[in-house]
């Protein structure tokens, strides 16, 4: 078998998470060789203006989507919460790793003795680059200030302990156990004070849908309890017609016979919020689906299994959505992505008149 090239972000992260997924295959098929491409995405480029400002939902993936497109690689590896819900004609996720913890971490600077947010004075600064963990903070917390703060893990930590421009800042817990920096963490933060980001915590590898050969490698990789709950959780996302930066925030569990969901739907800075929750049987003893190209579901084919409980996670993260959106969620999210735009709109107007004056006369 010829070597397989795999995509990848530059970010020391990104490349930890794409040697997870090499070494993970290279044990189940000890006769493959993996070559890792990295490349620079927009959005490791554009590190001056928060995310929720650029306007864009596929700032992490793009190059790398298209790279799988031009055939330049086999698969790509991302952080699943990066990816849209709409993939690109003919890309699918292939394999969905076994999910990290999902929640969200505090870091505390490091000169401070603070040991949560619940102990810091009124005032003290908490960065963070979501607006929904922003959202949620100050529905918790409201005498925190919540700025937003740019860069890979490294640069954030700089910006925390040397700049000392926050507090505190609040990050993905499963970046900082993969980046085996868990001795920072100063507290891990409950679904009760911040719900986590759809699919955050778990690993996709991206491939192209007609290349057989791919998915039935990759398929020895799917962690079924993360399949079906990240099916869940990004169906819900794409009912709801949200985006990887809308303040959109859940929780899921699942056994081997059901499947839950809770979730969150917050206007920026979390004064409007509707929450509610679902739950779904499931049959794991039911049958898989038929040779051939396999169905997918919120983006995802898992051939190993069953297709009726890859159904039942869809359909429960639609009709929680479908329910929310009842419920007075889509009244919040038009608000909400009004004043994105409105944001997004001065941002690029911003960036204009600076590039202008540049410009030499």
């Amino acid at each position: 078998m010829p070597v397989i090239r795999v995509g990848s972000r530059k970010s020391p992260l990104a490349l930890v998470q794409t040697h997870f997924v090499c070494d993970s295959l290279k044990e189940c098929f000890p006769e493959l060789s993996f070559e890792v491409i990295a490349m620079t995405t927009t959005g490791d480029e554009i590190l001056d203006v928060a995310l929720s400002k650029l306007g864009e939902k596929n700032l992490f993936t793009r190059e790398l989507e298209q790279s799988l497109l031009n055939y330049d690689v086999d698969f790509v590896v991302h952080s699943l919460k990066d990816l849209p819900t709409q993939l690109p004609d003919n890309l699918v996720i292939g394999a969905v790793c076994r999910r990290d913890d999902p929640r969200d971490a505090v870091v505390m600077r490091s000169d401070l003795t603070f040991t949560s947010l619940a102990e810091l004075p009124a005032g003290s600064v908490v960065g963070t680059s979501s607006l929904r963990r922003g959202a949620q903070l100050a529905r918790k917390y409201p005498e925190l200030t919540i700025k937003d703060v740019r860069g890979n893990l490294q640069t954030r930590f700089r910006k925390l302990d040397e700049d000392k421009g926050f507090d505190c800042l609040v990050l993905a817990a499963a970046g900082l156990e993969r980046m085996k920096w868990t001795d920072r963490i100063s507290e891990l933060l409950p679904p009760t004070d911040c719900m986590y980001a759809v699919a955050q915590g778990a690993m996709a590898v991206e491939c192209r849908h007609d290349d057989e050969r791919t998915i039935a490698l990759l398929s020895a990789m799917h962690d079924r309890d993360t399949v079906l709950r990240v099916i869940a959780e990004r169906a819900l996302l794409r009912q709801l017609e949200g985006g990887c930066s809308v303040p959109v925030a859940v929780h899921t569990e699942v056994s081997n016979i059901a499947l839950s969901i809770t979730a969150g739907v917050f206007s920026i800075g979390g004064a409007q919020g509707i929450i509610d929750n679902m739950a779904t049987s499931l049959d794991s003893q039911a049958s898989n689906h038929a040779t051939g190209l396999p169905p997918v579901h919120a983006g995802v084919v898992a051939m190993k299994i069953p297709e009726s409980d890859l159904l039942a996670a869809e359909k429960l993260g639609v009709d929680l959505a479908t329910k929310m959106l009842a419920e007075g969620a889509r009244e919040v999210l038009v608000e909400t992505k009004a004043k994105m735009a409105a944001e997004v709109h001065a941002e690029q107007a911003r960036r204009k008149a600076k590039k202008q004056q540049q410009q030499p006369a």
